[in-house]
């Protein structure tokens, strides 16, 4: 399957595609007719890319992530160690979050006891 093919069928921005192929993961991808062509293993690695972009990594953490994935053999503990520190931060930004919620909520709560008490007071 050639970039395009894959771009449209998957729908994957071909700068993603671009990407993967300048990071050099694309080890069963061969050159034909001047095209890339993807196999299942490449489709698969650029779905886990897709869905490491859809969690908030950046470029160069997905390289890097990736790259520990398809080089490394021991890459499993610092891939963990990866996602748990992602999921640190997305936790303390839900966190976060939900103070600015309370207090949001507080202040809707004052506008409104202060409404109710100038309409019993006329």
């Amino acid at each position: 399957m050639t970039i395009d093919e894959a771009s449209r069928r998957y729908n994957i921005p071909l700068d993603i595609l671009h990407e993967y192929e300048s990071w050099g993961l694309c080890g069963a991808v061969k050159k034909m007719m001047g095209a890339w062509q993807y196999d299942d293993t490449d489709l698969e690695r650029l779905s886990l890319i897709m869905t490491l972009h859809d969690i908030g990594f950046a470029n160069s953490e997905t390289e890097t992530y990736m790259k520990l994935l398809v080089e490394d053999e021991d890459g499993g503990d610092q891939r963990l160690n990866m996602l748990e520190q992602k999921r640190k931060g997305i936790l303390d930004e839900i966190h976060f979050r939900e103070k600015q919620l309370n207090h949001l909520d507080y202040l809707r709560y004052s506008i409104r006891k202060g409404q109710r008490q100038t309409t019993e007071q006329e």
